[in-house]
């Protein structure tokens, strides 16, 4: 399987790197292909103008900005999608935010094509604990936005969150857990059958 692994962080030395280098190297050991695609380092623009407006493309063979119409063949490329990036707000970066609303588009995504991908993993890092997330269901809140209102709107059924919890816990021990659940993540990308639909 060739997975495209779209990184948002700011800081190539953060965790979320980090997890997404052991996830890679998971999916290396399984067999399967990647590319890292760190949307800071290309310098992604998130604002969504009007030629990359969803409501205007409901017409066949519409044409997206250039850098759009260069995220959708990167896509095309793969046969799996794996996000990775901190959880801010309860919430997907604005970076990562901006990147759905523009090359996921309507016409590519949804509407009257969808994507081909087998199955999308949403590697989720956490500040706080599994109990502190479930606390007012912000965990299953999150997974309903990702894997239903996102990915299966998509036509991607095979989709799971995977969250990396308190990665403000700076103990040594405890970032070899999260940078080895990741690892694990990618070792077993293609044996999980999910749905959390």
């Amino acid at each position: 399987m060739n997975v495209l692994i779209v990184v948002s962080h700011p800081r190539t030395d953060s965790l979320t790197f980090q997890a997404a280098q052991r996830f890679a190297q998971g999916l290396t050991d399984a067999g399967h292909t990647y590319e890292i695609l760190d949307l800071h380092r290309i310098g992604f623009d998130p604002l969504l103008q009007g030629i990359d407006e969803p409501a205007q493309h409901n017409t066949p063979n519409h044409n997206f900005s250039p850098q759009v119409e260069a995220e959708m063949e990167r896509l095309r490329k793969h046969d799996a999608i794996t996000f990775v990036f901190p959880i801010w707000w309860w919430h997907l970066p604005a970076m990562l935010k901006g990147y759905i609303d523009r090359v996921m588009n309507n016409g590519f995504a949804y509407g009257t094509n969808q994507l081909h991908h087998q199955k999308i993993l949403w590697l989720a890092l956490a500040g706080v604990s599994k109990e502190q997330m479930d606390k007012r269901n912000y965990g299953e809140s999150i997974q309903t936005l990702l894997n239903i209102g996102i990915a299966d709107y998509c036509g991607v059924s095979n989709s799971k969150v995977e969250f990396l919890y308190e990665t403000e816990d700076n103990e040594p021990e405890h970032y070899r857990l999260l940078l080895e659940q990741a690892y694990r993540s990618g070792l077993e990308y293609s044996q999980e059958k999910v749905f959390n639909n």
